[in-house]
């Protein structure tokens, strides 16, 4: 049957002679495969079309919520069938929730606990996001299966800086008003209502992935209990005096007018004057160049010289340090504007060979020179604003001017008192925020900080014992390195969105002033306008979605969570932070296993950006989408849609096809997740949708066999009762043993491509390729049997074979495997539920229910078959033989003949040969005497002693060959 096999089908005229495929040139390689790729892009597979009229029919045929109705039976797969209906019923029936534990027959008192990294509450899912909830959810619905209590809880996050980002643009587009312009009320007003509006996007797109979460414990970072829990950990670590108020220069986004922290700071690297855009400014900045200027000396003449990137910051600079050892400098200087001196102070730190040996020091915006003025006693200037602009102490000729403006007017002025010395370029690392794009501005400012040393210790030696597992481990080196390293936490932002620092101000009796006290002291309204930074409250998601500091039942049953899953790159940002939390506030690591999976880029390696316009939505991968609903429904700001509109046009010219969420998240799973990124493309995923075509028409063959409807013949005999007769029954039976040996052995071990691989493998493979293509051809399953017991041995085996492998693959592909399990067992009676049983609550198939069927032996001795069966067809292949079903000889050693007779009819079946003559030159015990091959046959090698000799001397070809001047297209006929 074709639909079991990758070989094309047979032409019904024979062709001639063909060349011997290992000499194809590796440029007609590369033309079949484009040419294949262009065809899975297009998507003309025939048995994938389907009407708008069918779609329509059968995806409406069921009542939202009922369980849905399986009577019809399409000849081919469609995603939106198949994906239709499940999900709800999933949901109504309670099947995600802990709680339906203890309906299922094969429930054990283990429980497994997740949440789900919390996306922004107004962002949208990218392919990030469908990663993590297919890797997640296979672990999820993998353990449910396995009789655990499992309990995984969605979430969003607040996003502070992002969220308020959206609804101010969206507030200047719409009302043309600025954040400013509203009071803090009306400005939280109008976030809350964007966020009634957009918040639930983010679940349902959970939803449409098939994410088997519990929606009944759904937690955002902003709810009543949520703030609760954030307020106390605030007061619980105040008071441990791990969290303290102080004046610190810290990175600072004059973009968002707020700290941001360390880990938000990326760098980008210059190898000389590059022009920037920078958020503000309607021309391009040039960075990446080095001034030099002079200081003169006071009362003599002379002069100093220094070299800055940043000469705005010249006007803040307090000190001149050179090192002790320096002859050279040793009096006091004069600023070039204004008529304060200032010092030369000595400092190791200062290296004499380079550049001028001297280095101008501005503590108020520069990290190191504010370290520098501490150990010096020196004052803090500053000169740069919280919004950009430089501030009254620069005099009225900068007051008020942008910083990168007031750059060059600085230069000019230097020029003007002849004080510039040289402009070069200079190659540099550039900070920058990572949630505006602004150029980072160290500024002093008071925030609050909480001390992280101690609790990043316990960090570090909670892995190193082995209480806490890192998977991939090479991530190891680099978590100690970091939290070895780390500083205290700047928690404080200078948003209105988000949690209010919970520190409050009274008027004490016999007090002439406002003191502050402990916070949370509910006297007043908040002193500090400013709110935590959202990692803060993120961090706190493992306890504080159970309902802590609460001693709630979900707490103490759920709490440590099992298992966090999440990308490697915000290891640092979440991780790292969710373990010095919840160990100093709830005593206890919050996990026991941080699973971490590498970037998914495009198919070119890049990573998915707005600035190059290759960001693929999972929707859009599922549903199909054409070229204009891709990069419109992106949400873009006209330059980014242009860039998005040419990227797109480039990679999907026709749109992208319909792949469904099995084939995607199939797809997804399918590469090593723990490792190197990920290069997804969406010819990929569209080979896993055919997959799920084969899948579809394989169960489709098997209950037209086995003769089973929806209303009679209950199923064939369990598993353990089935015992396979004949060599091809038993070798079928050891390859699904192994394969589900495999998947527990690659989900215990979290290498989920490894389990994909198996069932991908045994599917194509084992199943469809060899047994169901050996079965068919001499009805080995069908009522041609001549005796009814191995009949029914036949079709039990059959059954399982494909029953078996529905239930491995349901972790993965939930929708198609759903659909025909429901198929395939029309009249269960046992497991959970009863009648309305879904395969998410049936055991997952274990390796030692099916130890029995195990014959490695089998397996073995089945590898030799399959090396004769690829060599037979390279050898016809090479004749041209399409049709015809010649003799051949295999010239082996005795072990291999008794393999070859011991599969004789798969040989035959597979081989497409009439008879396979042996012979066995070396005789030996049991050894059939066999006639040699005879001359004139073209050879294949197996193995160094065996080879197949193909009998073409009585091979019929028709060689068609047009008459001159006529239309006849008849062929002469010879014989070889």
């Amino acid at each position: 049957i074709q639909f079991c096999s990758n070989d094309a089908p047979e032409s019904s005229t024979p062709s001639p002679p063909k060349a011997n495929t290992s000499l194809r040139t590796k440029t007609e390689k590369q033309k079949r495969r484009q040419q294949k790729q262009t065809l899975i892009l297009n998507a003309e597979d025939n048995d994938m079309r389907w009407s708008q009229k069918d779609k329509i029919q059968y995806s409406t045929s069921t009542i939202p919520g009922a369980k849905k109705s399986i009577v019809p039976f399409p000849l081919s797969y469609s995603p939106e069938y198949v994906e239709a209906s499940w999900y709800q019923w999933w949901e109504k029936e309670g099947f995600f929730t802990p709680e339906y534990h203890d309906r299922v027959p094969h429930a054990q008192n283990r429980t497994f606990t997740m949440c789900v990294p919390p996306p922004n509450v107004t962002g949208s899912l990218h392919l990030g996001h469908a990663l993590t909830v297919a890797i997640e959810d296979a672990m999820v619905r993998w353990k449910r299966m396995q009789g655990y209590r499992v309990l995984w809880v969605p979430g969003c996050d607040h996003a502070g800086i992002a969220t308020q980002s959206v609804v101010e643009k969206r507030l200047l587009r719409d009302q043309r008003r600025r954040r400013q312009d509203l009071s803090r009320e009306e400005f939280l007003q109008e976030v809350w209502t964007w966020k009634s509006q957009k918040g639930d996007e983010i679940y349902q797109q959970l939803r449409r992935l098939g994410a088997s979460l519990d929606w009944s414990r759904a937690c955002f970072t902003m709810d009543q209990g949520f703030s609760e829990a954030v307020t106390e950990a605030f007061v619980r670590l105040c008071d441990s005096g791990l969290i303290y108020r102080s004046e610190a220069l810290v990175n600072w986004s004059c973009a968002l007018e707020s700290a941001i922290s360390d880990i938000e700071v990326d760098s980008q690297e210059l190898s000389g004057r590059t022009m920037l855009s920078v958020p503000g400014y309607e021309r391009k900045v040039e960075f990446g160049t080095m001034v030099t200027f002079a200081y003169p000396l006071e009362g003599q003449d002379g002069e100093v010289a220094v070299a800055t990137t940043r000469p705005e910051t010249m006007l803040g600079d307090v000190a001149i340090a050179v090192h002790p050892d320096d002859p050279r400098y040793q009096a006091r200087h004069k600023h070039p504007f204004g008529d304060r001196l200032i010092p030369i102070v000595t400092d190791t730190m200062v290296d004499m060979q380079l550049g001028t040996g001297a280095v101008k020091v501005t503590p108020a915006h520069d990290h190191v020179d504010f370290e520098l003025s501490r150990r010096h006693s020196l004052p803090c200037l500053t000169v740069i604003s919280g919004d950009g602009t430089m501030a009254p102490s620069c005099g009225q000729w900068l007051e008020g001017v942008k910083r990168f403006d007031a750059r060059e007017k600085v230069l000019d002025a230097l020029a003007e008192k002849k004080l510039l010395r040289n402009k070069k370029d200079h190659a540099m690392s550039l900070p920058k925020c990572s949630r505006s794009g602004d150029v980072i501005e160290p500024l002093l400012k008071k925030q609050w900080f909480l001390r992280c040393e101690d609790m990043a210790s316990r960090a570090i030696q909670a892995v190193e014992d082995g209480q806490l597992e890192i998977i991939p481990p090479l991530h190891i080196k680099t978590w100690k390195k970091w939290l070895s390293n780390t500083s205290d936490w700047c928690i404080s932002r200078q948003l209105w969105w988000g949690h209010r620092i919970p520190a409050y101000q009274v008027a004490l009796p016999g007090q002439s002033a406002n003191r502050e006290v402990r916070p949370g002291m509910s006297l007043c309204s908040p002193a500090d306008p400013d709110v935590l930074d959202t990692w803060f409250s993120s961090a706190l998601f493992p306890f504080a979605m159970l309902g802590w500091p609460q001693k709630t039942p979900d707490l103490q049953q759920f709490y440590p969570t099992s298992v966090l899953e999440t990308g490697s790159d915000i290891l640092f940002f979440w991780v790292a932070r969710m373990v010095m939390l919840g160990t100093e506030l709830t005593g206890q690591l919050p996990f026991k296993q941080v699973l971490l999976h590498s970037l998914v880029r495009d198919r070119h390696g890049r990573k998915m950006s707005k600035s190059l316009g290759n960001v693929v939505d999972p929707l859009d991968v599922i549903a199909g989408a054409s070229l204009e609903e891709k990069v419109r429904g992106g949400n873009l700001d006209p330059g980014e849609l242009t860039v998005a509109m040419e990227a797109q046009r480039r990679d999907f010219p026709g749109g992208i096809p319909e792949c469904g969420t099995d084939a995607l998240r199939f797809a997804l799973c399918s590469h090593r997740a723990q490792g190197e990124d990920i290069s997804l493309s969406v010819s990929q995923v569209l080979s896993y949708r055919r997959f799920c075509n084969k899948i579809w028409q394989t169960v489709r063959f098997t209950l037209g066999v086995l003769g089973v409807s929806v209303s009679t013949e209950p199923c064939p005999s369990a598993a353990p009762q089935t015992r396979p007769l004949s060599s091809m029954d038993r070798w079928v039976c050891s390859r699904l043993h192994s394969t589900v040996l495999q998947c527990e052995r690659g989900f215990e071990a979290r290498e989920l491509s490894a389990v994909t691989a198996a069932i991908h493998s045994f599917w194509v493979h084992s199943l469809c390729d060899v047994y169901m293509v050996r079965q068919l051809a001499d009805g080995g399953v069908g009522p041609g049997e001549a005796l009814a017991g191995e009949r029914q041995a036949a079709r039990s085996v059959l059954y399982h074979c494909v029953s078996v492998p529905l239930a491995l693959l349901a972790p993965f592909m939930p929708y198609l495997s759903e659909e025909l399990w429901q198929r395939l067992h029309p009249l269960l009676t046992r497991g959970a539920g009863g009648g309305s049983s879904s395969l998410c609550l049936q055991p997952f198939p274990r390796s030692s229910d099916l130890e029995h069927w195990h014959s490695p032996e089998e397996e073995s001795h089945f590898l030799l078959v399959q090396e004769v069966v690829r060599v037979a067809r390279s050898l016809r292949a090479q004749c041209g033989m399409t049709k015809e079903r010649p003799d051949m000889w295999a010239v082996c050693s005795p072990a291999q003949e008794q393999t070859l007779l011991h599969f004789l009819p798969a040989v035959h079946t597979l081989s497409r040969v009439s008879t396979l003559h042996i012979h066995c030159p070396q005789g030996g015990p049991g050894a059939r005497p066999s006639a040699p091959p005879p001359e004139g046959c073209i050879v294949g090698t197996v193995d160094h002693s065996c080879q197949l000799h193909l009998n073409v001397q009585v091979m019929t070809v028709y060689w068609k060959r047009p008459e001159q001047g006529s239309n006849n297209t008849g062929g002469d006929m010879f014989s070889l």
